[in-house]
C-alpha cells in the first residue's frame, strides 16, 4: 500500500529521507539486485516511496517483536 499521509509527517520524511539515501548508495554499488531491477520497472520517486514502505515494516518489526536486523531479510526484496 505503500506509506500514507496519516500519522507523525515528521517520521515518514525521515522514512523518506532514509528511502532516497538507500537508493542513492544502491547505484553506486548493487548490494541488493532487487532494488536496481525496481528502478528499471518504476518510477524514482515510486521506488523511494517502496523502500520507505519497507524501512518501515522493518522498524515495526524489530520494535514490536524484540528481534535483530537481519540483513538477510533485505535481500530477497520482500
Amino acid at each position: 500500500m505503500g506509506i500514507s499521509k496519516r500519522g507523525n509527517a515528521y517520521l515518514r520524511t525521515l522514512l523518506m529521507h532514509a528511502a532516497r539515501s538507500v537508493v542513492l548508495k544502491s547505484h553506486e554499488a548493487s548490494t541488493w539486485p532487487w532494488l536496481q531491477t525496481l528502478l528499471k520497472r518504476r518510477p524514482y520517486n515510486v521506488v523511494v516511496a517502496a523502500v520507505a514502505n519497507k524501512l518501515a515494516r522493518t522498524i515495526w518489526a524489530v520494535l514490536a517483536k524484540g528481534q535483530a536486523w537481519s540483513a538477510q531479510a533485505w535481500q530477497g526484496g520482500h
